[in-house]
């Protein structure tokens, strides 16, 4: 079967989904700050339930939308802007996006839907403003970061994406354990003695623990997501699709069952640590059995709002993530070899010329 065929075959209709305004039937977003949708064109300001009951009275209107493979490893959807009419192409795992011509959101109907469904979203509440401040606070202090890092092209390019979470609730059991120890020392006359006493300490327990987070996507790095956490869960909310518009989104490419090892280990570390905090006045607890186990009780797919921006520098991609609803962000920040060269030579010129000064004033003036 020749290649174009194959393709064909591939192929199947795709549709998306769009926001628009009551009042003005013009492109929608939401407004993190106000927690409300506001029209940039007519100012109107809608609630999510006003949206929905909007939504739920338009008709779906559908696109001329196909699925195609572009790579022999990876499928892309090509969309009809229904603002200007303009293709756009996303990648399999892009759920939301904008058209680059008029910037419309677009989002992709079959990336949320069945499997790939959300149960809940927190909304975003810090403004692209917010990750801004947020990143130009990185160069505060930081002489050696290269001069054009936040310039404003980098600036530009922060978006608030809506990152897939798996959220467990899972219950440890079991007991641990422990070599324990401890030192009593005193001295007679001239002889300093030591007492080292030793026990085979258990501590078990029944723990519950829920919404432990681990992310769903192999496109982010765990240990970035890790950093900006904890989001606030009290905050989750039933998942809607409005709440995409202004904003980027990707669904999960790791099946939740896949990564149940990820939150087994975090609850599993969290249960150690509470049972050898138990055994208290010892100087020493060495863990020597594990009778640990772990049993998932519920799972629910969330999408998590981060603000963050990729900087390539010196051909290694820097990271900036920004916690869409706490604030929290960490900044992966190059040094300039060429100026941190420079800052040593003025350095270590500027002290001997201190040095030089101090021992002409000690040795010439002071003899």
């Amino acid at each position: 079967m020749s290649e174009k065929k194959e393709n064909e075959k591939k192929i199947k209709e795709e549709q998306t989904l769009e926001n628009r305004c009551p009042a003005c039937t013009a492109s929608i977003s939401y407004n993190p700050k106000l927690g409300k949708f506001k029209c940039s064109y007519c100012g109107g300001e809608y609630t999510l339930e006003e949206m929905q009951s909007y939504n739920d009275n338009a008709s779906t209107k559908k696109n001329n939308t196909t699925t195609t493979n572009v790579d022999p490893n990876a499928y892309y959807v090509i969309y009809r802007c229904e603002s200007c009419g303009a293709e756009i192409i996303a990648d399999e795992n892009t759920s939301a996006t904008f058209c680059v011509y008029c910037g419309n959101t677009a989002i992709l109907r079959s990336k949320l839907s069945n499997k790939f469904a959300p149960d809940k979203i927190i909304p975003f509440k810090k403004e692209k403003q917010d990750a801004i401040d947020a990143f130009k606070r990185l160069s505060k202090g930081r002489p050696l970061m290269p001069r054009d890092f936040n310039n404003e092209e980098n600036i530009e390019k922060i978006r608030g994406i809506y990152i897939p979470f798996w959220l467990y609730d899972l219950n440890v059991s079991g007991d641990i354990k422990m070599d324990a120890k401890t030192v009593e020392t005193w001295t007679r006359g001239d002889t300093h003695y030591t007492k080292t006493n030793t026990f085979l300490l258990t501590r078990g327990g029944d723990m519950d623990f829920s919404l432990v987070p681990v992310d769903g996507s192999t496109r982010f790095e765990n240990a970035i997501m890790n950093t900006i956490e904890p989001f606030d869960y009290s905050e989750l909310v039933p998942y809607n699709h409005a709440y995409l518009s202004g904003f980027y989104a990707e669904k999960y490419d790791t099946e939740g069952e896949a990564i149940f090892n990820e939150a087994s280990l975090r609850a599993l570390n969290t249960a150690r640590n509470v049972l050898r905090d138990d055994a208290k006045f010892y100087s020493s607890k060495i863990i020597v059995a594990d009778n640990l186990k772990t049993t998932q009780k519920n799972r629910q797919y969330a999408l998590l709002p981060v603000w963050m921006v990729n900087v390539k520098y010196k051909d290694k991609m820097h990271i900036f993530a920004m916690n869409g609803q706490t604030g929290e962000f960490i900044g992966n920040i190059p040094l300039d070899k060429g100026r941190t060269l420079l800052y040593t030579i003025l350095i270590f010129t500027i002290s001997l010329a201190i040095l030089v000064l101090i021992t002409y004033i000690v040795f010439v003036m002071g003899g």
